[in-house]
């Protein structure tokens, strides 16, 4: 499995939205920690976006899941960056690739 480190960018309109959506995403991303593809997430302290860290497959793999959150549907994100990310000391490296 690849990490990924997947920034969602917010803007200033879609927060009705996102605050109308958010216990749906993040009941969401609970479940995608539990199922062990989620290691870590949470919003930037500026309220401007947020961070993600998944474990996928592949890109593919990876931009199936992210259509699957709530904040998507209802277009609360403005954009998307994705990277493949090695975290090869700190407390995520048993997930290095």
């Amino acid at each position: 499995m690849t990490v990924f480190a997947v920034e969602y960018v917010y803007d200033a309109e879609s927060a009705e939205v996102r605050d109308a959506n958010r216990p749906a995403h993040r009941a969401w991303l609970a479940s995608l920690a539990e199922q062990g593809t989620l290691l870590a997430s949470g919003p930037y302290a500026d309220g401007a976006g947020a961070l993600l860290l998944l474990e996928a497959a592949d890109e593919s793999e990876l931009n199936a899941t992210l259509k699957e959150d709530p904040f998507a549907a209802v277009r609360g994100i403005a954009g998307i960056r994705t990277s493949e990310w090695n975290p090869v000391i700190g407390m995520l490296s048993a997930h290095a690739s």
